[in-house]
């Protein structure tokens, strides 16, 4: 029964080393409230919703161009080209 006890106190005493080590760590200092948790969450939500929405533009933009200037294939075509028109003029 004394070396189960013994492992478990050593065990006990590793665990808390660990704890007090991951307390020590930045990211849990810097968001140790949940109104700074809050904030942090929201504006990377913020930047995630805003990067994504930036590049799909970009994307959409190159493929309607590249589809534009495809002459062998006059629906596809004429049909981005309309779309190009719509994008420019506005």
């Amino acid at each position: 029964m004394e070396p189960e006890k013994n492992q478990l106190v050593s065990e006990l005493e590793m665990l808390r080393r660990e704890v007090e080590t991951l307390n020590q760590h930045r990211f849990v200092q810097l968001h140790n409230s949940t109104a700074q948790l809050v904030m942090f969450r929201f504006l990377s939500g913020l930047a995630f919703g805003l990067g994504s929405v930036v590049g799909a533009t970009i994307l959409v933009s190159f493929v309607v161009v590249f589809l534009s200037n495809i002459d062998f294939i006059p629906i596809i075509g004429d049909w981005a080209a309309q779309i190009a028109d719509e994008i420019t003029t506005e």
